[in-house]
């Protein structure tokens, strides 16, 4: 088996600006594994995070986990020594998703087939972040025309206060007046229990679907006050990184959203899906500034979701790869092996 590298640098249509910062761009690492003259592809995205994941990291952690021996293991056992190996979740999910692509090739089958699941699955939502109301007024058509989506998610939880969240998602009604369009929120957990309750409230009255991360990772212990009487669905991200983390919070949400950035792979993705249906929760799959490669794998697993947030690659000026196609609203994978995508700016 040979693992070979490379690297781009994908920049951002419009800057994402979320409760946390604003994101232009990442360098995003691409993993290539050949076994028996067969290459799968995967992808680290989101490098220079907060967490402190590089593709310098991914290519030392990386390299570190084949010297260890990963030759004849199952993708499950691989997944399982890179964690115990400290392998961080962007390499892990870059690897793991290289060698579902292979196997899926090695198969002759798509992964959606390969995971006993439908080629289709839910409309995706394509996210408009935190803005002034006049950037939102110009910038929410031209999403829409161009897209096609059937579904906003709306960053609020800005640092300048609800005032501004309120002003900003009216601005976003007043945009998609024409459009035939549902709305989501997601606060990246940029309220403190007051304003949640007060915007959850709020937006429930104002067509809402559900509201994504409302508080804080850490003040998971809040959500039990939160659920309680809550008007709207409530959807943990940050405060949700792998299957073992669910049942803690299984009694004060109502899903869990994850990304294969944040989970390491589909493995664990997986894991999370039965995971949370065990307990009853709803699912959604998010993304973490993916190419189309990365996207294409998410979207291997489409069907397995109730709420589908894969439009990365949608917003991206240098997107390298083909593969997953926006066709009426749904990011749909392909029927080639493996994930389907193949990096095109080689």
């Amino acid at each position: 088996m040979n693992v070979t590298f490379r690297r781009m640098y994908l920049k951002k249509r419009y800057p994402l600006e979320i409760s946390r910062g604003v994101i232009r761009g990442s360098e995003n690492l691409f993993v290539f594994v050949e076994d028996q003259g067969v290459v799968g592809v995967g992808e680290l995205a989101g490098a220079n995070a907060p967490d402190g994941e590089t593709c310098d990291t991914g290519e030392a952690e990386i390299g570190r986990l084949i010297e260890a021996g990963i030759e004849g293991r199952s993708i499950s056992e691989v997944w399982d020594k890179a964690r115990d190996l400290g392998v961080r979740p962007r390499a892990q999910a870059a690897l793991d998703m290289a060698l579902w692509d292979l196997l899926g090739k090695l198969c002759g089958q798509p992964l959606w087939r390969v995971f006993g699941l439908s080629r289709r699955s839910v409309p995706t939502s394509v996210t408009i972040g935190i803005n002034k109301p006049e950037v939102i007024l110009e910038r929410v058509p031209e999403i829409l025309e161009r897209t096609g989506a059937k579904y906003l998610k709306v960053k609020l939880g800005s640092p300048n206060g609800i005032e501004f969240d309120q002003e900003s998602y009216l601005s976003i009604l007043t945009a998609v007046k024409g459009f035939e369009v549902g709305l989501r929120v997601d606060a990246n957990g940029g309220w403190d229990l007051a304003d949640a309750k007060c915007m959850c409230a709020w937006l429930a009255e104002r067509g809402a679907e559900y509201v994504e991360q409302p508080l804080v990772q850490g003040a998971e212990n809040q959500l039990p006050e939160l659920f309680r009487d809550r008007p709207l669905p409530i959807y943990v991200d940050e405060s949700i990184w792998l299957a073992e983390d669910i049942p803690a919070l299984a009694d004060r949400v109502d899903g869990v959203n994850l990304k294969l950035m944040k989970c390491g792979g589909l493995t664990e993705a997986l894991r999370i899906i039965a995971t949370a249906r065990a307990h009853g929760l709803g699912t959604m799959i998010g993304c973490m500034g993916e190419s189309t490669l990365s996207i294409s794998a998410g979207a291997a697993l489409g069907a397995a979701f109730d709420h589908i947030d894969l439009d990365s690659q949608l917003n991206l000026v240098n997107d390298p790869a083909s593969g997953a196609e926006m066709i009426d609203g749904v990011v749909t994978p392909s029927n080639s092996p493996g994930h389907g995508a193949v990096l095109t700016d080689v």
